[in-house]
């Protein structure tokens, strides 16, 4: 690309700090950095014409974990981990908060609900058995119970008789959250470009040279915060998830309100005013869905048409308004990747599909992770 003097001096030259990827955990780290270096120059780079992943297409849950998940984070991780790992969650939603305002992301605490099956009984059963275990494990997190059981209230067919919920679940805007933060960012003086993919870097000691499809750049220091196309760049631990989503036309009268995890939390839903959003069903192919290709398939879509015709809107007619699909970076387990590649080269991936619970945490941690 043929630039200007101008477009020169004003964007690629005299640049400290490049951040690769403009979602939830690199504008956070961008605003941490100009925190942390107040006169610094911070360039981010964004491979999308939005921030390009799952920042601006996930569900907008504000949550740390159904029951049935953590039972399932309790096989693979100590209970002290697990435990900080919830404690990392409930702090970065703590961060987002505080950061950006509950008004200015449509916070609404309308409580969380796990929904089950009637073919996972045995889920359902030993959910149920362990709620006070539960409770008394995350009781230094929350300082009251966290699950408790409540009635089918919402009229969901071919479950449980009794759902289990959270006071401590709450739903966001996701478009407004994601606006924030880049007026946010914007404001400090931080510069953005959109639609630059970044092929790769090299860390010369002194500067890293990054090497993008329209331009190099040299910076002091670089930052990856690409959470599921991380692999790209080396960072191996973490695979890329596709989730796909859609969402309904408006339904008169709907009585659903809050957010609702299903199976393990590989479904969820919840309301946006008087439509239904319903996304999930990567576990009928997990294979196929770890990919980077952002689109639908005809297994998962269908399973999710039937689930809300026989289970979540039994009774109501509605029709599908939008579909659509993110990128989730997902591990062995849920904790994120915070590390080093290089003198002058760090990374903040892997945030499990907790991104707006743990992002603007992780990115904290990453502009950090450098000093």
């Amino acid at each position: 690309m043929n630039f200007s003097y101008w477009e020169q001096k004003s964007w690629l030259s005299d640049v400290d700090f490049v951040i690769v990827g403009s979602g939830i955990t690199g504008l956070n780290c961008a605003l941490q950095l100009h925190k942390d270096y107040p006169g610094a120059s911070i360039l981010i780079l964004e491979k999308g014409l939005l921030p390009e992943g799952a920042s601006t297409k996930n569900a907008g849950f504000a949550c740390f974990g159904s029951l049935s998940e953590i039972l399932e984070d309790l096989k693979t991780l100590p209970e002290e981990e697990v435990v900080s790992l919830i404690q990392k969650r409930v702090n970065g939603l703590k961060l987002l908060r505080k950061n950006l305002g509950d008004d200015e992301i449509g916070f609404k605490n309308h409580g969380g609900y796990e929904v089950f099956l009637e073919k996972d009984k045995s889920l359902f059963e030993e959910c149920v058995a362990e709620i006070a275990n539960i409770n008394r494990l995350l009781h230094e997190v929350f300082e009251s119970n966290c699950f408790s059981l409540s009635d089918n209230k919402f009229g969901f067919k071919n479950t449980a008789e009794k759902l289990i919920f959270s006071p401590f679940e709450s739903q966001i805007d996701t478009g407004k959250m994601m606006s924030e933060l880049l007026r946010k960012v914007y404001k400090k003086g931080i510069r953005i470009l959109n639609n630059i993919a970044v092929r790769n870097f090299e860390d010369l000691g002194n500067k890293v040279v990054v090497k993008t499809d329209a331009f190099e750049v040299e910076c002091r220091k670089l930052f990856i915060a690409t959470n599921g196309f991380a692999s790209k760049f080396g960072i191996t631990d973490v695979k890329p998830a596709r989730a796909q989503v859609l969402v309904t036309k408006p339904i008169a009268n709907l009585q659903i309100k809050g957010t609702f995890h299903l199976d393990k939390g590989f479904y969820y839903f919840r309301n946006i005013n008087n439509r239904l959003l319903f996304g999930g069903g990567r576990n009928l192919n997990i294979k196929e869905e770890e990919t980077i290709q952002f689109g639908q398939t005809q297994i998962v879509q269908q399973q999710l048409e039937a689930l809300l015709k026989t289970t979540i809107l039994p009774n109501q007619e509605f029709e599908v308004d939008q579909r659509w699909s993110g990128i989730m970076g997902m591990g062995a387990d849920k904790k994120p990747e915070i590390g080093q590649l290089s003198n002058n080269v760090f990374y903040g991936v892997k945030l499990g599909g907790m991104g707006i619970a743990i992002g603007s945490l992780v990115g904290k941690e990453l502009a950090k992770s450098s000093e």
